[in-house]
């Protein structure tokens, strides 16, 4: 006869205090490709809400970026790159900033449009599709995140996409 042991409630205990944890120190399973994304010693991985493998993000900011004020916590799908705006230089360049992953709520009543800084744990080729199939976006979501002041990255800057992601070839 096989025996069916019931969930302690020291077991559940400890999945909680696990799972707290994992919040606490940053870590958190995608809810779109279930990956366990944890924090590390590379560069934007201590704040982040976006997965580094699928990139996609969860609504967790209402009104900036680290609020962490959203009641939405639809899921965000990664739909474009940007580059961060930095200003000009001494001689009136444009500075070219870091690269910005720009995610869209997927909640229809919300379709909140934001970006994300990629860390350095993200995947390239990842951030390389985004890019790639954002070519495909309807108009109106273009107009819309346009209309949100963000300039996608266009086909004619991919050489500084690879060179920030890959570095000078």
């Amino acid at each position: 006869m096989k025996h069916i042991e019931e969930d302690s409630e020291e077991s559940r205990r400890d999945r909680k205090e696990n799972k707290n944890k994992e919040k606490k120190e940053g870590n958190f399973r995608c809810g779109y490709c279930s990956e366990l994304t944890t924090s590390s010693e590379y560069v934007g991985t201590h704040h982040r809400n976006h997965c580094p493998g699928c990139l996609w993000s969860k609504h967790v900011d209402k009104d900036k970026s680290g609020d962490r004020q959203s009641t939405c916590g639809a899921m965000m799908e990664p739909v474009g790159i940007t580059f961060k705006q930095e200003g000009s230089d001494k001689y009136g360049r444009v500075r070219q900033g870091e690269l910005m992953i720009v995610h869209v709520c997927s909640n229809a009543e919300c379709e909140k449009i934001s970006i994300n800084r990629i860390a350095g744990d993200d995947n390239s080729q990842a951030i390389i599709n985004v890019f790639e199939q954002s070519e495909l976006l309807s108009d109106e979501l273009k107009k819309c995140i346009k209309d949100q002041g963000i300039t996608l990255v266009k086909r004619e800057e991919e050489a500084q996409i690879r060179t920030q992601l890959f570095g000078r070839i």
